[in-house]
């Protein structure tokens, strides 16, 4: 049996799966915290990828490996390739100014048709912009940016010099300055952005291979217990973006439409063409297949219901159990979800607000139905701007996981959701990328995901447009 390990570097956590190359079998696994927080010294990622790999058993026997990573993050690399400072991940919204102006700057058409995609905080452009105004000091020291995946997968190689950076089309199209459209950099809207054009990573073809694990890696931060080796001469494939590698993992073809929902939400397709929405809410990217991705991100997912738990002092399946008690609807009960500012629609220093309170709706179940649905509408929102006829819709990540959720989401989307089993289809995605590099195929092998759950319920749009007068009571037209 041919092996093939698969790394997903989430905001949350690092997971890696060890699976059959062949069949996509999983044979172990293993998962390691990282801090909380929106600005991250890299090396935690690194530690805890070498504690992830340590809990699934080593790669001893593995034949290749890829890294997936949350896309956007900025990492800035000095000459001699140290970390500049800690990493801004893609959900701080210090950057929320600098995009603004970026935008204002060109004009939100010549945005998209440039890059595909109109500027928002999370992107990197908007971030090296934000660190060249409030942080000269360390943009004058940036020698080399790049992505999350791109320092793992050049730590995994031995960090052999800035030079042997490489990235993905997938993940290098989130950065603002890359576009899916030329497959080229443009280098002018950096300069623009940041006032000069450090070294860029390498963009890699979908099936190419940036090189092979180094010499034994130690664990990078002092005081850390242990050390592990990682096999030197392992080929690694050219890693990319967690969207890209999750449409990857759950085996989305043209047509699909999948809605994940974690740390974020996302709604995203797999098309043939690229799109240019210049009202900036779908976001061009591209996919780690040659094709397109076209994605609309939400802030408030997942942490939605865990906000929700902790109010209600219970634990997750309980409040999934809450919900359901609960009529749709909640009585008119009504969650406008922004508890982390929001990306779409674009309001980065929104607050979450709560619509309907009566005596009659002031009960946990109520307030977990509540939290549901919002966090819902919110990615149904997403959905209808896509503007595609979805084939299928598929549901996936953590919080797809509560019954209630599954169960509650038809009602608000309006249609059938597919539901695949549970599974980590980040890193899946980055095993299958792994396992193509092994193949050498024109496409990635096909792998099964198992037998979906096909969820179904009556509509109710009255919840939708309820949703919609809340949302417009507090934030407008926005």
């Amino acid at each position: 049996m041919t092996l093939v390990a698969g790394v997903d570097s989430s905001t949350q956590s690092c997971k890696i799966v060890i699976r059959d190359a062949a069949t996509g079998a999983l044979v172990r696994q293993g998962r390691a915290a990282h801090p909380d927080g929106t600005s991250i010294d890299p090396a935690h990622w690194w530690n805890a990828l070498l504690s992830a790999i340590e809990a699934a058993g080593g790669l001893d026997d593995v034949a290749a490996s890829s890294v997936a990573g949350q896309q956007h993050g900025m990492v800035c690399l000095d000459e001699s390739g140290r970390v500049v400072r800690d990493a801004l991940l893609w959900n701080d919204t210090r950057s929320a100014g600098a995009a603004a102006e970026l935008v204002a700057s060109l004009g939100a058409r010549a945005w998209a048709e440039a890059v595909g995609s109109v500027p928002v905080a999370s992107f990197t452009i908007a971030k090296l912009r934000w660190l060249a105004t409030h942080e000269p000091h360390h943009a004058a020291r940036t020698a080399a940016v790049c992505l999350p995946h791109d320092w793992l997968t050049w730590r995994l190689m031995g960090a052999r010099g800035l030079e042997s950076l490489t990235t993905d089309r997938g993940d290098a199209s989130g950065t603002g300055y890359w576009s899916p459209i030329t497959g080229a950099y443009r280098e002018d809207l950096l300069k623009t952005a940041f006032g000069a054009v450090p070294l860029l990573p390498r963009v890699l073809a979908p099936a190419a291979t940036p090189g092979r694990t180094g010499a034994l890696h130690p664990r990078v931060s002092p005081g850390v217990a242990g050390d592990l080796g990682i096999p030197a001469g392992i080929p690694l494939a050219a890693g990319t973006g967690d969207n890209m590698a999750a449409a990857l993992g759950v085996g989305a073809r043209p047509g699909d439409v999948v809605v994940s929902i974690g740390t974020s939400g996302t709604v995203f397709a797999v098309t043939d063409t690229p799109s240019r929405d210049t009202g900036g809410q779908v976001a061009g990217f591209a996919d780690a297949t040659g094709r397109f991705l076209p994605l609309v991100c939400t802030f408030n997912a997942a942490r939605v219901l865990d906000a929700a738990a902790a109010m209600l002092g219970v634990p997750l399946d309980e409040l999934g159990s809450l919900a359901l008690q609960a009529p749709p609807g909640a009585d008119g009960l009504t969650l406008v979800p922004y508890l982390e500012g929001e990306r779409t629609p674009n309001l980065p220093h929104a607050a979450g607000a709560l619509h309907g309170l009566r005596l009659s709706t002031s009960t946990p179940a109520h307030l977990a139905r509540a939290a549901v649905e919002g966090m819902l509408c919110g990615l149904a929102d997403a959905l209808d701007a896509l503007g595609l006829t979805p084939r299928r819709v598929l549901l996936i990540g953590g919080g797809a996981r509560s019954e209630a959720v599954r169960r509650i989401a038809p009602t608000v989307f309006g249609r059938p959701l597919v539901v695949p089993p549970p599974g980590e289809y980040v890193a899946d995605g980055a095993a299958r990328q792994a396992a193509w590099l092994l193949s050498g195929g024109a496409e990635p092998p096909e792998w099964s995901t198992g037998s979906p759950s096909t969820y179904e319920a009556d509509p109710t749009p009255e919840l939708r447009e309820r949703y919609a007068e809340a949302r417009g009571m507090t934030f407008g037209n926005a």
